[in-house]
């Protein structure tokens, strides 16, 4: 018996982890956006005290 394997399984493997990785990218950009925002308050509050 032949196995069938399509090209177009593959590329919808490869989508999704196109899919996760764009997502990880992401909420990491977010969170150093937070972290960044968050020292720079840190910052201007010690300054004004």
């Amino acid at each position: 018996m032949e196995r069938k394997t399509s090209k177009n399984n593959r590329s919808e493997k490869g989508k999704t982890r196109e899919d996760r990785l764009k997502s990880a990218l992401k909420a990491n950009l977010q969170r150093r956006k937070a972290q960044a925002r968050a020292r720079d308050a840190a910052a201007d509050k010690e300054t004004k005290e």
